[in-house]
């Protein structure tokens, strides 16, 4: 994801430095024309924009407070954009520590998958004081095709959170479907193309079909390589369930989604593939 959308940002024209944990993406990053950076820190010091794209709050507290991190030679005035999907309440924290830097600090997370990534037509959720939102809107248009404010630091994981429990569980609901049908003789194009056009249409049906052979570009035609990890959706799954519990929201089949996917994800054969590989192992079944 962070990949494409930095190559964007090159194809802009903007002067990208990248830093990654991972050399073989800095390599492909700078062989499409960005220049690179051996430490956060280095980076902090090389940039007055600056967008981090990692898997999980951990990550996100060690990029920017490590002992190499951002904070650490975190320029006054520097405008940084998370788009990570981490826990509101460290994106608060981390908010309040750039701040404390004099730094300006937004959570906006993405939604589109690895496909819009690369197209350049994410969606961002973006939380954050309204005052630098437009600045912020200038950078994130050159990688999304709607950029979103939706209030204050740590709204935008809490639009991304319910989305990705939503998400879930439409999955879950797509491929046993979808499964069910196919056992029952129906042709599976022709089913997720009914399906598609009736009441059940969703995007995991019209956009991200699960099934094998139903549609090309998706993680189902190459065998759920690449995509969405099952792994980060039970992540973002938890997350959502700590929301619900702080909130005193009920959600029964947001739980009931998160078992299924610390099921899945007990198995070392699907627990590295993209979350639509709850298909598979319905299938198998």
């Amino acid at each position: 994801m962070g990949g494409y959308m930095a190559k964007n940002l090159v194809k802009a024209g903007k002067d990208v430095v990248v830093y990654d944990v991972n050399d073989a993406s800095v390599q492909d990053l700078k062989s499409s024309g960005a220049g690179a950076c051996s430490t956060p820190s280095e980076l902090a010091g090389r940039s007055d924009v600056i967008v981090t794209m990692v898997p999980s709050s951990p990550h996100v507290q060690e990029v920017f407070t490590g002992s190499e991190g951002l904070l650490k030679s975190l320029k006054p005035g520097t405008l940084c954009i998370d788009s990570s999907t981490i826990d509101p309440a460290v994106s608060k924290d981390i908010d309040s520590a750039v701040r404390a830097a004099g730094g300006h600090f937004y959570d906006a997370p993405v939604s589109g998958g690895v496909v819009a990534a690369e197209k350049g037509i994410l969606t961002f959720m973006v939380g954050g004081d309204a005052d630098k939102f437009d600045q912020v809107k200038s950078y994130l248009d050159h990688m999304g095709a709607n950029v979103i404010h939706c209030g204050a630091n740590g709204n935008g994981l809490v639009v991304k959170l319910c989305n990705n429990m939503m998400l879930a569980i439409s999955m879950i609901g797509a491929a046993e479907t979808l499964n069910m049908g196919v056992r029952m003789g129906m042709e599976k194009k022709l089913l997720s193309d009914i399906l598609g056009k009736s009441t059940a249409r969703c995007w995991s049906i019209d956009t991200y079909n699960p099934v094998p052979g139903v549609m090309e570009g998706v993680p189902a035609s190459r065998d759920y390589e690449g995509g969405f990890g099952a792994t980060l959706m039970l992540k973002d799954l938890g997350l959502a369930e700590l929301m619900a519990d702080g909130s005193d929201s009920p959600i029964v089949l947001g739980k009931m989604a998160k078992k299924i996917y610390e099921e899945l994800c007990q198995d070392e054969k699907f627990a590295p593939k993209d979350f639509g590989v709850i298909f598979k192992k319905l299938n198998e079944q």
